[in-house]
């Protein structure tokens, strides 16, 4: 069930306004599918969707045109401003503090980004370790990072 549902999601987006996870449920709903808001959600995650602008300060759902895993720049840019609050460094370790709950999805960014110079992250809650390799790029790693809050 969950693969027709995902099938008939991606048909309502590419061929519909959902500006909402509300209006994505009463979609389906009206082509027979009953989700509650929970299942929305998590299928609009495990999908990858998107929110891109439609004009007038709007946003819409879509689907990723990036098939691969890689997150582009400016998705990693949203993903810091949004949530990023300090950045700090220690020889070759990055420490990036964001907004409670926000450091796992952060240190997915990042480690699906194309930062190649860092070869993993340690999320918790609002805190991540980005190791550096190698060692001397940390400095230049970190003002990037930085950047990307301006």
């Amino acid at each position: 069930m969950k693969s027709v549902r995902h099938a008939k999601i991606r048909d309502i987006i590419e061929n519909n306004v959902i500006e909402t996870q509300e209006d994505l449920a009463e979609a389906l709903r009206q082509h027979h599918i009953e989700v509650t808001q929970a299942t929305v959600s998590r299928d609009i995650k495990e999908m990858m969707l998107i929110k891109v602008p439609i004009g007038d300060g709007r946003y819409r759902y879509a689907y990723p045109k990036e098939t691969e895993p890689d997150v582009s720049k400016s998705r990693l840019v949203r993903m810091f401003r949004d949530s990023v609050t300090k950045i700090d460094q220690s020889v070759n370790i990055v420490v990036i503090h964001t907004l409670p709950g926000m450091a796992n999805a952060v240190a997915w960014g990042i480690d699906h980004s194309k930062e190649t110079e860092i070869i993993g992250t340690i999320a918790g809650d609002d805190t991540i370790f980005a190791i550096v390799k190698p060692e001397d790029k940390t400095e230049r790693i970190c003002e990037r990072l930085r950047g990307f809050l301006a």
